[in-house]
């Protein structure tokens, strides 16, 4: 018996919807690709030595590290199916970071890469993976 008040203590430190599904926020996060997946497992390894809190947002697929003391871009940077960020998404944000999770699943590693080069050529709001995520939802002005 006090094993399992241990346990049913220890899961409570969770959301309900992490506790119950055993793995399926990883899929969902990763959008089924087992490359996206790795990609997912590495920046939530990092998010945690940035001291990141991590939730799991099932209406966008996404886990949320919130909280973090540093180690990401502007308002907050989508690698894999992971968004770190320091403060508490709004919701038309994390619609825009499931964007950039469906762009890593859909590249891969080589997502880095084509963002950075992008990026290198057209700043912010006229970034092509910025535009197709929705600038609105990810906070850029109208240029």
């Amino acid at each position: 018996m006090g094993t399992r008040l241990w346990m049913n203590a220890a899961a409570s430190a969770y959301p309900a919807h992490m506790k119950r599904s055993r793995g399926v926020p990883m899929i969902r996060a990763s959008r089924g690709n087992p490359q996206s997946a790795a990609i997912t497992r590495l920046a939530l390894a990092y998010a945690r030595l940035w001291g990141a809190r991590i939730t799991f947002d099932a209406e966008f697929g996404l886990f949320v590290c919130s909280g973090m003391r540093g180690g990401y871009a502007r308002g907050g940077t989508t690698i894999g199916g992971a968004f770190l960020t320091g403060r508490e998404p709004a919701r038309s944000l994390l619609r825009h970071e499931a964007v950039h999770a469906d762009q890593w699943a859909t590249y891969g590693w080589a997502f880095a890469l084509r963002y950075l080069f992008e990026e290198s050529r057209r700043r912010g709001a006229s970034n092509r993976f910025e535009i197709a995520a929705g600038l609105a939802d990810g906070g850029y002005r109208d240029s």
